[in-house]
């Protein structure tokens, strides 16, 4: 995944000149995990700008230069840094265009990595998407594989709109086929990894894995488990969503999020808004504990949600009594 976001860096700065990317350690160093490397050699340090250790500063810079007619790409080298620039993102960004009555646009992509699951601990490990899906003004994206990681980057790049694009760090060594020519992947689509009858998981980035596994598990048993990968959390696509609920009558959330306010909730409303009457029975959430996350990797572990709590999720959803008034 790391390469397939560097060729979508070179690529959409190749073909449009104010395409710049801006963040600690981006340049001489090639980011910390060597997303941005070879930028510099290529474009120079007037696109490929090292930024000072501010990220109220980067961001600011970020949208400073998408209103007045850049592509700016501003990397965070940590998803948690995003506490830090939340005004210039959420007020900013976020609201400029509806301010203005659509007559200022913001292209501006802020990237950071989801670091759990490597021994970062509490202030380096969290996922914090709900957060900018709260935000109105802002589209929220998380891939799970190379081939959508750099398609959706390309598309959030020529989009018109603020995009916070948060990648798993334990994806970046993940390997995918990615075509050579030329390819986006449309924002607000969703991707359904694996077909099944049984039960929908709805996931994004590495849930998209742990799922996968479980379904492979499970299927052993005589279940047939259909996995969406949500891919763009803000706008939902919520046709994809319940087109698979429809057809399986059960649903099961997985995020690496802790519960509270976590976007699987979320998920869970607008199936229940929009298919309430297709559910078989109670929806099922599998998220991280309400916790923050430990430095021991042991501790980590029983935090953050594994293949067989999706696994466990799933037996709860087929067990789980007909949702009242709704045959099973």
């Amino acid at each position: 995944m790391s390469e397939a976001l560097n060729e979508a860096l070179h690529e959409e700065m190749d073909r449009d000149a104010g395409v710049l990317v801006i963040g600690e350690d981006i340049a001489q160093m090639g980011g910390l995990f060597q997303v941005t490397k070879g930028l510099l050699d290529r474009f120079g340090p007037q696109r490929v700008i090292d930024a000072p250790i501010s990220e109220a500063a980067q961001a600011g810079a970020g949208v400073g230069a998408a209103l007045v007619g850049c592509r700016p790409v501003v990397e965070l080298q940590i998803a948690d840094f995003v506490s830090l620039v939340m005004d210039q993102v959420v007020n900013h960004a976020g609201k400029w265009r509806y301010m203005s009555g659509g007559r200022v646009t913001v292209p501006f992509v802020l990237r950071g990595a989801v670091s759990s699951g490597i021994g970062m601990a509490a202030q380096h490990s969290q996922t914090l998407e709900s957060w900018f899906v709260h935000a109105p003004g802002l589209v929220v994206v998380m891939p799970s594989t190379p081939y959508d990681a750099k398609g959706l980057l390309k598309a959030a790049i020529r989009d018109d709109n603020p995009v916070v694009f948060l990648e798993k760090r334990l994806l970046y060594s993940r390997p995918g086929p990615v075509p050579e020519g030329e390819y986006t992947v449309p924002l607000g689509v969703a991707d359904v990894k694996r077909e099944g009858g049984d039960v929908t998981v709805a996931t994004y980035a590495a849930g998209v894995q742990l799922s996968l596994q479980a379904a492979r598990q499970l299927a052993h048993d005589g279940v047939e488990v259909e996995v969406v990968d949500l891919r763009t959390l803000k706008p939902l696509d919520a046709e994809t969503l319940v087109t698979s609920v429809r057809k399986t009558g059960r649903l099961v959330v997985v995020t690496e999020a802790a519960r509270a306010g976590s976007f699987a909730s979320e998920v869970v409303a607008r199936v229940c808004d929009e298919a309430f009457g297709a559910l078989r029975a109670a929806p099922v959430r599998v998220t991280a504990r309400d916790t923050p996350i430990p430095y021991s990797a042991p501790l980590e572990r029983a935090v953050m949600p594994q293949v067989d709590d999706v696994v466990a999720g799933v037996n709860a959803a087929l067990e789980r009594v007909a949702v009242e008034g709704v045959s099973a």
